[in-house]
């Protein structure tokens, strides 16, 4: 047996530190050809995300200092960006150094890097367009193939997931023979959403972009985040995601430019996060005003590097696309 290779040591080779270079060139000469412009906003912040599913790792000073509370790694950007937007920034781009709190494995690291941008008088469309140009320049080659929600649990799940309640999504889940998580909530038994998210991740997203990458968009309004609804039958939320080789590469919205319906969704998720036991933090007062004042039309996607490069360069884990991954930092 080889010896452990010892942990002072990098996770990637130099090998991959000169392609994650040459990746962060490409995006910059990208955005640079159409005037993008490149901006930086704090990684440490008074606020939190609130979000049901993600955890802000909180920064405390020493005692000494008389503040023991500084703030809030931030697990994205998208806040502060949207600030810069309603300040008449113009379209933006940035390279983020990001946080999540207990987010280990073979997708993911405490810390990581997400490629966002923000473009003013796009819709979700239009700005899936442009992520399938950066992809080509970046040198992933093939068109990126594009289908909605309902088209793509229809062909991989063989259900339209706007019309089952969640009884039946659970029903359906286990005649498949799929194990469901254990110790659910009477919530979580009856949260069509919960269902959906499991449908997603166990069986329609490893189906997606298996030859090269694919767009699933038009969520529904119950997963709409910080995006636009659509009224209709039914109504949808203007979001989509990025999937390559079965893993979700990005996130992107039309973006939400209503500063009461976005305070509404903040307070929800607080409420669920108390009621959940989870810690109650604060939100984003900061954007809230920046939308008051106006945020222009726009639509916005978040990119998680290291994942594409993972995923360019056939390596087993975004660990070794790292000089130093979270157990050797």
């Amino acid at each position: 047996m080889g010896c452990a290779v010892p942990h002072w040591r990098p996770s990637a080779t130099l090998a991959t530190l000169k392609a994650r270079a040459e990746l962060y060139g490409s995006v910059r000469s990208f955005f640079a050809a159409r005037g993008v412009l490149e901006v930086e906003t704090p990684i440490l912040s008074h606020h939190a995300t609130v979000d049901r599913h993600i955890d802000s790792f909180a920064v405390s000073a020493p005692r000494a200092t008389g503040a023991a509370h500084v703030g809030f790694l931030q697990t994205s950007p998208e806040f502060a960006m949207k600030r810069l937007l309603a300040s008449g920034s113009g379209p933006i781009f940035q390279i983020a150094r990001v946080f999540r709190a207990g987010e280990q494995g073979r997708y993911h690291n405490p810390e990581f890097t997400l490629l966002e941008w923000y473009r003013p008088g796009f819709d979700h469309h239009a700005l899936m367009d442009e992520l399938a140009e950066l992809l080509a320049h970046c040198g992933i080659a093939g068109p990126c193939a594009r289908l909605s929600y309902r088209e793509a649990f229809e062909r991989h799940a063989g259900f339209d997931p706007h019309m089952l309640d969640a009884c039946t999504l659970r029903e359906r889940l286990r005649a498949r023979g799929l194990a469901e998580p254990q110790g659910l909530s009477a919530e979580e038994i009856g949260d069509a959403d919960f269902w959906l998210d499991l449908w997603m991740s166990q069986v329609v997203g490893p189906c997606l972009g298996t030859q090269t990458p694919e767009f699933v968009y038009d969520f529904p309004a119950t997963q709409a985040a910080l995006a636009r609804v659509r009224p209709g039958t039914p109504p949808l939320a203007e979001r989509f995601e990025l999937f390559w080789k079965g893993v979700e590469l990005a996130n992107g919205f039309h973006e939400l430019t209503d500063a009461d319906e976005q305070q509404r969704r903040f307070e929800a998720d607080r409420r669920w996060r108390a009621a959940h036991g989870r810690s109650d933090l604060p939100y984003d007062r900061h954007l809230i005003e920046a939308l008051r004042a106006g945020l222009p039309p726009c639509a916005g996607v978040a990119v998680g590097l290291d994942r594409l490069l993972m995923l360019k360069l056939a390596l087993p884990s975004v660990a070794e696309t790292l000089a130093f991954a979270g157990d050797r930092a």
